[in-house]
């Protein structure tokens, strides 16, 4: 690992930076140090614990229990703090054996360095945050951009390759240090071209534009009038939700049709769908369900004289129902500012009663199909075969990942259900993550593994300095047997 010089100074091979880090001193990426003339981890080899045991009585005159938590049978191995063995023309910091349910299994263990890697970060708002394709800035320098918005979030996708080594030495730097914060579950301001300013944090809410979102949306406006028609007939003439995609028209609705309700003769503006389906209404924004206007009833086109009666009654409400307001049309059919019955109100109430908390989700994304695979195995491919015909479990830091379909080990995992600080970095810059593969024995010897460089889990626990982490109880534990699916 490392190149000793006659001033003790030491050379780490660990990334493409080659650090000459001297006595007392760390290495630019803050994860190696030179002890005394040798290269040594700065952090603790992270294991994950599950306990099997039966929990300890807290009682006087307790014996046979000497202090200790009880401790599991299953103990697990993760990449954070393995270290590195880039650019991986030697085997794998750890390779453990361990047994699992009687089956002799083995967990390669290692920490990737990845260049090819991004986040895909899913903001649970109806806010308008920016137009598609739009650029992600974080200190002025693009680190990403807005994608296609799902149901209730907008996505963003951040980082890869290009912005980090295919720009400037700043906008490298300035997205790797971005992707290492909120991989790390740490808050990074977004500043979008053409939109908002957004915080965005793991497993917290979204603040766009200073405001802390409290709730995402039911569904689209169509969608809350399917929900909740019944429970508006016979206390109101007409709904309209007002919703940024598709702003439904309870009257007109196939809920309300069901509900032998009569034509309002309220016409929205925007392009009709179906029967009582509405699109671009108005323009996204900060407003009414993620539209730009303040006042609800700028989306009203006309009051058909015809249909439309004096004393109707009419509730404007947004998806989340945040915004509400009530109407009755006087003798001129004009709408006019009323109190909301209890009925009525009662059933917006509903509508943010089963709103979701909004939340920022944060998804990693790496292609491991890169030279990692041969601190596996001397034949990379079998690994890859072998993870495609899931006889091998890949994990991050423990956690499930998503395996994409196609060619290489492109995976993602969702940084809420890793470790703490699980990721690291290199100052190339490229961020560096946990990676696991475990598979049964005989599988791994038959894929051309290392297998001379095999060694008991107990050896491993034995020989590092660790840092024991219970196991999430929402993770399935990852030594269990891979099985075809």
């Amino acid at each position: 690992m490392t190149e000793t010089a006659s001033d003790d100074v030491v050379r780490c091979d660990a990334c493409p930076v080659l650090c000459r880090i001297r006595p007392g001193k760390i290495g630019a990426c803050d994860r190696y140090a030179n002890e005394k003339g040798h290269l040594v981890r700065v952090d603790p080899l992270v294991v994950i614990e599950r306990s099997q045991a039966p929990l300890v009585p807290f009682a006087q005159g307790a014996e046979g229990w000497s202090g200790e938590l009880p401790r599991a049978e299953g103990t697990f191995v993760t990449g954070i703090g393995a270290t590195t063995t880039y650019p991986d023309y030697k085997p794998a910091p750890f390779i453990v054996a361990s047994k699992h349910d009687g089956v002799d299994m083995v967990t390669v263990v290692t920490e990737g360095i990845f260049s090819y890697c991004g986040v895909k970060v899913k903001i649970d708002t109806d806010r308008f945050l920016g137009p598609e394709q739009a650029a992600v800035r974080v200190q002025g320098e693009q680190v990403g951009h807005v994608t296609t918005a799902e149901y209730g979030s907008q996505m963003l996708s951040l980082g890869g390759v290009r912005h980090l080594t295919g720009g400037s030495k700043k906008e490298g730097v300035v997205t790797c240090d971005a992707m290492l914060a909120l991989c790390n579950r740490q808050p990074v301001e977004l500043a979008i071209d053409g939109g908002a300013s957004v915080v965005v944090q793991s497993g917290q809410p979204p603040v766009v534009n200073g405001q802390r979102e409290a709730r995402m949306r039911v569904g689209c406006g169509s969608a809350t009038i399917g929900m909740f028609a019944p429970q508006w007939h016979g206390h109101v003439d007409e709904v309209i939700v007002v919703d940024d995609h598709i702003t439904g028209v309870l009257s007109e609705h196939q809920g309300g049709k069901f509900l032998d309700m009569p034509s309002a003769g309220i016409r929205v503006r925007g392009r009709r769908s179906t029967p009582g389906r509405y699109f671009q209404v108005a323009e996204p924004g900060l407003g009414w369900g993620g539209t730009d206007i303040a006042d609800p009833l700028e989306i009203v086109e006309k009051i058909d004289a015809k249909t439309a009666w004096p004393g109707l009654r009419l509730l404007m409400v947004s998806t989340t129902g945040e915004h509400a307001a009530w109407f009755v049309l006087d003798e001129a059919l004009a709408p006019r500012p009323a109190e909301m019955p209890a009925p009525v109100r009662k059933v917006v109430e509903r509508i943010a009663e089963n709103c979701e908390p909004a939340l920022c989700t944060v998804l990693f994304m790496a292609g491991a199909g890169g030279s990692l695979r041969a601190g596996v195995t001397e034949n990379p491919v079998r690994l890859t075969l072998s993870v495609k015909d899931a006889l091998t479990r890949v994990t991050c830091g423990g956690a499930p990942v998503f395996v994409w379909p196609g060619g290489g080990i492109t995976y993602m995992v969702d940084v809420a259900r890793m470790p703490d600080n699980a990721f690291g970095y290199v100052p190339t810059p490229a961020l560096v993550a946990p990676l696991e593969f475990t598979m049964r024995r005989d599988h791994y010897e038959a894929l051309g593994g290392y297998t001379g460089r095999v060694v008991s889990l107990e050896q491993a626990l034995a020989a590092n300095r660790l840092d024991r982490r219970p196991s999430r109880a929402d993770n399935p534990w990852p030594v269990s047997t891979p099985q075809r699916t």
